[in-house]
C-alpha cells in the first residue's frame, strides 16, 4: 500500500511539475521578448536622434567655461594699440567697474604692463609685443606687425593644444582661469577669481571696502557715512539698488512669478469645482451636459500651458495677466477632472443624512458634499500651486514677465552667467519654500495638525 501511495504521489508531483514548466517558459520568453524590444527601441532612438553625431559635436570645454563663468568672475587687463594706449583694468571689462589704481598683480610702468596670472604664468606687454611666460612650455612671443600677429614659440616646440595663433589673432588659454588674447588693435589678459563680483554693493560704492563684520558694526554705529542718512538705511538702499545685480527688480520679478501662480491656481480651483459637479454622474443626471463638461475639461488641459500663454500674449499683450490666464485655463481642466472623480466617490450615506434633516440645496452641498472632497481639493490645489511656480517661470520667459523674463535676458547676454545662476537659485529656493509651506498647510487643514 505504501509503495502504491508513493507511486501515485510521484505521478501527481510529476504532473504538477509538467504543468508549471510551460508557465515558467512562457514568462521567460515574455521577459526575453520585452528586453529585446527595449533594446531595439533604444537602438532606433540612437540612430534616429543621431546620438553619435551629437556626441561628436559636443563641446565639454565650452560647458566647463559656462560653469566657471557662473561661479566666478574675471578681471580684464586691456591695452589698446590705437588712440589712447593706456592700460585699463576692469572687472568683467565694464567701464563702471574700472580700477583707478591697478591691483597688486598688475604693474604698469612707462610703456610696459606686467601681469602676474599666478601659478608661474606671467604676461609682459611692451609697445606692440607681448611675452607670455608659462611654467611648463616656456616663453611665447607675439608681435603685431604689418602682416598681422606674428607668434614665436620656444625653439624646437610645436604649438600646444591650448594655443591658437593666426595672423589675425593670438589666443592662449593654458588653464580655465587664465586667458591671453592679442589682435592688431589690442591685448586682453583675463584672470578669473572665485565668487560673484560686487554682489552686495556696486564697484564704486564706499561700502565695497568694508568686510561683512564691519558692515554689521557700521549698521548700528551712531557715526554716519552720510550726514542725512542712517547707516542701516544707506546699506539697505545701496544693496537694493545695485545696478549690476538689480536685487530690487529681481525681488519684484520673483513676486510677480509667485502671484501668477497664486492667481492662476486659485482661479482654476474656484472655477473647476462647480464645473466638476456638472461632470459628476451622481450629481448631474443629464448625460449630454456631463459629456459636454468633460469634453471642455479635455480641451482645456489638452492644450499645453505654453500654447495658452502664446494665445493670450497675442490677445492681451505681454504681462503677468497672460501667465495667470494660461495657468488658470490649463489647470481648470486638470483640477475639474480630479474633482469630478472625487465627487463620484463620495459617501452617499452622509449626503442622505444631510438631506433627511430637511436641508436646502446649498446646505446639502455645504455639509454633505464639500467636507468629503475638501481634503482632495486642498491637496491637489496646493500641489498644483507648487508646480505652477515652476511653470510661471517658463511662461514668463515667453513674455509674461516675472523671473522667467529676467532669466532669458541674462542668458541672451552670453556673459552674465553668474546672474543666470543667481536667478536659478532664487527660483529653486521659492519652489522649496512653497513645498515646505504647502506640506504644513496640508497637515494643518487635512489632518488637523
Amino acid at each position: 500500500m505504501s509503495g502504491s501511495a508513493m507511486t501515485i504521489g510521484s505521478r501527481e508531483h510529476s504532473a504538477a511539475g509538467l504543468g508549471v514548466y510551460p508557465v515558467v517558459r512562457r514568462n521567460s520568453l515574455l521577459i526575453i521578448a520585452a528586453t529585446l524590444a527595449v533594446a531595439a527601441y533604444l537602438a532606433y532612438v540612437f540612430v534616429a536622434f543621431d546620438v553619435a553625431g551629437l556626441i561628436a559635436k559636443a563641446q565639454p570645454m565650452r560647458a566647463t567655461l559656462l560653469a566657471t563663468d557662473a561661479v566666478a568672475h574675471k578681471v580684464h587687463v586691456t591695452k589698446f594699440f590705437r588712440g589712447d594706449t593706456q592700460t585699463v583694468v576692469a572687472v568683467e571689462g565694464e567701464r563702471t567697474a574700472t580700477y583707478a589704481t591697478p591691483p597688486d598683480w598688475v604693474r604698469i610702468a612707462d610703456n610696459t604692463t606686467a601681469v602676474d596670472l599666478g601659478g608661474g604664468y606671467r604676461v609682459e606687454i611692451k609697445d606692440r609685443q607681448l611675452v607670455m611666460e608659462t611654467p611648463d612650455f616656456g616663453p611665447i612671443r607675439a608681435t603685431v606687425t604689418g602682416r598681422g600677429v606674428v607668434t614665436q614659440l620656444p625653439e624646437g616646440q610645436s604649438a600646444p593644444e591650448w594655443l591658437r595663433a593666426t595672423a589675425a589673432k593670438f589666443d592662449a588659454r593654458p588653464t580655465i582661469g587664465r586667458r591671453v588674447q592679442m589682435s592688431r588693435t589690442r591685448v586682453e589678459v583675463h584672470r578669473y577669481f572665485g565668487g560673484w563680483e560686487n554682489f552686495f554693493f556696486p564697484f564704486r560704492s564706499e561700502l565695497t571696502a568694508y568686510s561683512p563684520m564691519e558692515i554689521l558694526r557700521l549698521a548700528f554705529s551712531p557715526e554716519r557715512l552720510q550726514a542725512d542718512t542712517p547707516n542701516w538705511k544707506l546699506i539697505g538702499h545701496t544693496f537694493w539698488t545695485n545696478p549690476d545685480w538689480q536685487h530690487g527688480h529681481v525681488f519684484i520679478a520673483l513676486l510677480e512669478t509667485f502671484l501668477m501662480a497664486i492667481l492662476g491656481t486659485a482661479t482654476a480651483g474656484l472655477v473647476g469645482l462647480p464645473l466638476a459637479v456638472l461632470a459628476a454622474s451622481n450629481f448631474t443626471p443629464s448625460q449630454i451636459l456631463r459629456l459636454a463638461v468633460r469634453r471642455l475639461f479635455d480641451l482645456l488641459r489638452g492644450i499645453d500651458m505654453l500654447i495658452w500663454s502664446l494665445i493670450f500674449i497675442r490677445s492681451f499683450g505681454l504681462g503677468p495677466l497672460t501667465g495667470a490666464l494660461a495657468i488658470a485655463f490649463t489647470d481648470t481642466g486638470s483640477l475639474g477632472k480630479l474633482f469630478s472623480e472625487a465627487l463620484e466617490g463620495v459617501n452617499k450615506q452622509q449626503m442622505e443624512g444631510v438631506r433627511a434633516t430637511g436641508a436646502n440645496r446649498w446646505q446639502f452641498y455645504r455639509f454633505g458634499v464639500i467636507p468629503q472632497i475638501i481634503p482632495v481639493f486642498i491637496s491637489q490645489c496646493l500641489y498644483y500651486l507648487e508646480s505652477n511656480v515652476r511653470s510661471a517661470t517658463i511662461i514668463g520667459a515667453l513674455g509674461a514677465g516675472g523671473i522667467g523674463l529676467m532669466l532669458v535676458e541674462t542668458m541672451n547676454t552670453q556673459r552674465d552667467w553668474e546672474n543666470t545662476l543667481y536667478l536659478i537659485v532664487l527660483t529653486i529656493g521659492l519652489v522649496m519654500v512653497m513645498d515646505t509651506l504647502s506640506g504644513k498647510l496640508r497637515r494643518r487643514l487635512i489632518q488637523g495638525r
